[in-house]
C-alpha cells in the first residue's frame, strides 16, 4: 500500500501572505450582519415587524392553531385486539401440545371502529379554523400596536435630536456672549459681577447639552429594543422630517376607515363566529357514537365469527351542560363585539381630538412667536453690550427664547405622536 503525499504550498511574498491571511480570517470569522446605520420611520417599522421577538412569538400561535386544525380533522383510530387463553405452563398436556392447543384453548382475533355521529369531525375542524382566524386577527392587532409604538418612539428620538441641536446652538451662542463679556471686562467696560454672572450662566447651557445627549441615547435605546436588538448596530441613528404638515382629516371618514381596517374589531366579529361553531360542536357531541366490532374465535376445536354493535343510551348525559355553556359563550362574544365596536369609534374620536388640539398648539408658535422671541433676544443682546440694558433683562430674554424654542419642538413632537395615535386608531398608516 502506498502513502499519498499532500503537496504543500509556501507563500513567501509579503503581499500574497497578507492576502492569504485576510482570506483565512474572513472565512474563519465571518462578519455579523449589520442593519442600516441611519433608518427612516418606514424602515424602522419594517425592521420591527420582521425582528421584534414579541411579534415573532405571537406569530407562532398561528402555526399552533394550524396544527390544531390537523388534529381536529382526524378520524378515530380503529382498535385491534387479540388473546389466547388456557395455555399450559407447568405440566405437559396429555396427547401433546398441538392437540391440546387445538382442542382445549381459546383464541380471539378482532377489530372495532368508532363511528362518530352528528358530524363531530366536521364541526371540530370548522371550530378549529374559526379559532385560527381569531388568532390571525389577534396577531395583526399586536402588529398594529407595535407599529404605533415604534412610530411614537421614533418621534421621541427626533425630539431628542432636535432638543440636542437647540442646546448646542444655545451653548455656542452663549459662549460667544461669554467671550465678548470677557473682552469687555478686561477692557474695563463691564463690571466683574456682571461678567461672573454671565460666565456662571454658561454652566446651565452645558448641563442642557449633557441632558440632551443622555435623552437621545435613551430614546435610541428604547427604539432599538422594539426594532429587535440585533437588527441594528449600536451606533445607528434615525433620519426623516421633523416638522408640522397639516392634513385634511374628517372624523366620519376616519371612523369609517377604522371599521374596515381595525384587526381587533375583526377579531371580535370572528370571535362570535368561533363561538357559534363551538356551540354546534357541543350539540354534535350530544349525539351518541356507534362502535362496531367483529372478531374471530377458536374455542375447543370450534371456529366462529362474532359481530357486535354498541351505542350508549343517553339517559343522563346528553352533553346538555356544555351545550348551555357554549350558548352563553356566544352571548359573551356578542357583547365583546359590541364593546369593541364602540371602542373603535371612541379611539378614533380621541385621537382626532388630540391631533386637532396639538395642531392648534403648533400654530401658536408658527411662525410669529418663534421669530419674535429670537428677535427679542438679538435686540437684548445688542442693547446689553452697548450699555442700554441690564444684565437681568438679557438673561430673561435668553430664558424666554429657549423656552419658546423648546416648547415649539415639543408641540411638533406632540402633533406627530398624535398622528401616530390616530393611525393606530384607524388601523391604517394611510391618512387623507
Amino acid at each position: 500500500m502506498s502513502n499519498a503525499t499532500i503537496p504543500s504550498i509556501r507563500i513567501t511574498h509579503p503581499v500574497f501572505l497578507a492576502a492569504a491571511i485576510c482570506l483565512l480570517s474572513t472565512a474563519a470569522f465571518p462578519q455579523a450582519a449589520r442593519g442600516p446605520v441611519t433608518i427612516t420611520l418606514d424602515q424602522a417599522i419594517d425592521l420591527a415587524l420582521k425582528n421584534n421577538h414579541n411579534i415573532l412569538a405571537a406569530r407562532s400561535t398561528i402555526q399552533q392553531s394550524l396544527d390544531l386544525e390537523v388534529t381536529a380533522n382526524l378520524r378515530p383510530n380503529p382498535t385491534f385486539f387479540t388473546d389466547w387463553e388456557y395455555l399450559p405452563i407447568f405440566h405437559a398436556p396429555d396427547g401433546g401440545y398441538l392437540q391440546y392447543l387445538h382442542d382445549s384453548t381459546e383464541g380471539d382475533l378482532g377489530a372495532s371502529y368508532l363511528f362518530e355521529r352528528g358530524q363531530k369531525r366536521q364541526n371540530r375542524y370548522q371550530n378549529a379554523k374559526d379559532n385560527t382566524a381569531v388568532t390571525r386577527s389577534g396577531v395583526s392587532d399586536n402588529e398594529r400596536a407595535l407599529t404605533a409604538q415604534v412610530g411614537q418612539l421614533f418621534v421621541n428620538v427626533q425630539l431628542a435630536e432636535s432638543t440636542l441641536d437647540l442646546a448646542q446652538q444655545d451653548l455656542k451662542s452663549w459662549q460667544s456672549t461669554v467671550d465678548i463679556s470677557e473682552y469687555q471686562y478686561k477692557a474695563g467696560g463691564l463690571s466683574e459681577n456682571d461678567y461672573l454672572q454671565i460666565k456662571i450662566q454658561l454652566v446651565q447651557f452645558q448641563q442642557d447639552v449633557e441632558n440632551a445627549v443622555l435623552g437621545k441615547a435613551q430614546a435610541l435605546s428604547d427604539l432599538r429594543q422594539q426594532l429587535g436588538y440585533e437588527s441594528v448596530p449600536a451606533d445607528y441613528d434615525v433620519t426623516g422630517p421633523f416638522e408640522y404638515k397639516p392634513l385634511p382629516l374628517f372624523l366620519q371618514d376616519l371612523q369609517a376607515k377604522a371599521v374596515v381596517n381595525r384587526p381587533d374589531l375583526r377579531e371580535a366579529v370572528q370571535g362570535v363566529t368561533a363561538a357559534r361553531s363551538g356551540y354546534q360542536l357541543a350539540k354534535s357531541y350530544g349525539k351518541q357514537d356507534v362502535t362496531v366490532s367483529a372478531n374471530y374465535t377458536h374455542t375447543n376445536g370450534i371456529s366462529a365469527i362474532t359481530g357486535a354493535v354498541s351505542i350508549p343510551i343517553p339517559i343522563f348525559n346528553r352533553n346538555q351542560s356544555e351545550i348551555a355553556r357554549t350558548g352563553h359563550v356566544i352571548t359573551q362574544a356578542q357583547e365583546q363585539q359590541r364593546f369593541v365596536s364602540g371602542q373603535v369609534y371612541t379611539d378614533v374620536k380621541d385621537a382626532w381630538e388630540a391631533v386637532e388640539s396639538n395642531e392648534r398648539l403648533v400654530k401658536i408658535y408658527e411662525p410669529g412667536t418663534i421669530d419674535a422671541a429670537k428677535r427679542s433676544l438679538e435686540i437684548s443682546d445688542y442693547a446689553y453690550h452697548h450699555g442700554a440694558l441690564a444684565l437681568l433683562d438679557l438673561l430673561n430674554a435668553e430664558r424666554n427664547y429657549r423656552a419658546v424654542e423648546l416648547a415649539w419642538r415639543q408641540a411638533v413632537a406632540a402633533y406627530l405622536q398624535a398622528l401616530e395615535q390616530l393611525r393606530q386608531a384607524t388601523g391604517t398608516r394611510s391618512l387623507p
